[in-house]
C-alpha cells in the first residue's frame, strides 16, 4: 500500500508575502510604543547596518546590535505580546501581498500544509503567520532568560540560506515527515534560499530581486510577481 504523501507549501516572508523587510519596521514600530526616546538611535541602527555589506558584522551580529539600541537589553514577555500583536495586525492590514494572500489561499484550498521559513525573529513571525492561516512556523529563535523575557541577539542559527533548509529538515524530522514522502512548494524572493529552492520539487522565485531572477531562468524555475 503507498503511504500518504504530505504536501507543503513553504513560503518565505520577507518581500515574498509582505511588500517589505520587516526587521526594521517592527523595530521602528516597537520602540514608538515601548520607548520613544530610542528612536533618536535610529541612524545609530543604520550605521551598524551599513556594517554588514561590508562584512563587519553578520545578520545575527545585525539584530542583536539593533535589538539593543532600539528596544533595550530586555523586553519582559508581557510587553514583547503586545507589541508584537499590533505589529502583527499592522502588517497584516497594510503590507501582505494581496496575491500571495490569493496563492496561500489556493494552496490550501488544494490541500497543502502551510509552513512560513523565514529568517526573522519568531517572535513575531508567528504572530503574522497565525492571522494568515499558516500551519507552522520556522524562523530564528531570540536570546531569552529564565523568566522568558527577550534578550537581545539569536538563540541558535540564524534561518538564513543554508540553515534555513537545515532548519526545514530539522522540523520535518521532528514532525515524522520523510522527504521522499513529501511534494514540496517553495517561494521566495531572494538568491539565499537556493538551497531551499533547489532541494523543492517546486521552486518559485517571486518578486525576484535581479540574482535570483538570474539564477530561476538558468534553473528553470517558475518565476512569479506578486507586487
Amino acid at each position: 500500500m503507498a503511504r500518504y504523501m504530505e504536501r507543503l507549501a513553504i513560503y518565505d516572508m520577507d518581500k515574498t508575502v509582505t511588500r517589505r523587510a520587516t526587521w526594521t519596521r517592527f523595530l521602528i514600530a516597537a520602540a514608538a510604543r515601548h520607548a520613544p526616546w530610542r528612536l533618536v538611535l535610529l541612524p545609530v541602527a543604520g550605521l551598524a547596518a551599513l556594517g554588514h555589506p561590508l562584512k563587519l558584522i553578520d545578520r545575527a551580529g545585525l539584530k542583536r546590535v539593533t535589538q539593543r539600541l532600539m528596544l533595550g537589553r530586555r523586553v519582559t514577555a508581557r510587553d514583547m505580546a503586545r507589541l508584537v500583536a499590533a505589529f502583527g495586525e499592522a502588517t497584516d492590514r497594510d503590507d501582505v501581498l494581496v496575491a500571495a494572500r490569493a496563492r496561500i489561499a489556493a494552496d490550501r484550498a488544494a490541500g497543502y500544509r502551510l509552513v512560513l521559513a523565514t529568517a526573522s525573529y519568531r517572535y513575531y513571525a508567528e504572530v503574522i503567520a497565525a492571522r494568515l492561516g499558516f500551519d507552522a512556523v520556522i524562523a530564528t529563535e531570540v536570546r531569552r532568560d529564565d523568566a522568558g523575557d527577550v534578550l537581545s541577539g539569536v538563540a541558535g542559527d540564524n534561518c538564513y540560506g543554508p540553515a534555513k533548509l537545515a532548519m526545514i529538515e530539522a522540523w520535518m524530522a521532528r514532525e515524522g515527515i520523510a522527504r521522499d514522502q513529501a511534494q514540496i512548494r517553495f517561494y521566495s524572493d531572494h538568491v539565499s534560499d537556493a538551497p531551499a529552492l533547489r532541494w523543492a520539487d517546486e521552486a518559485f522565485a517571486v518578486n525576484a530581486h535581479p540574482p535570483l531572477a538570474a539564477l530561476a531562468a538558468r534553473e528553470g524555475w517558475a518565476i512569479l510577481d506578486w507586487r
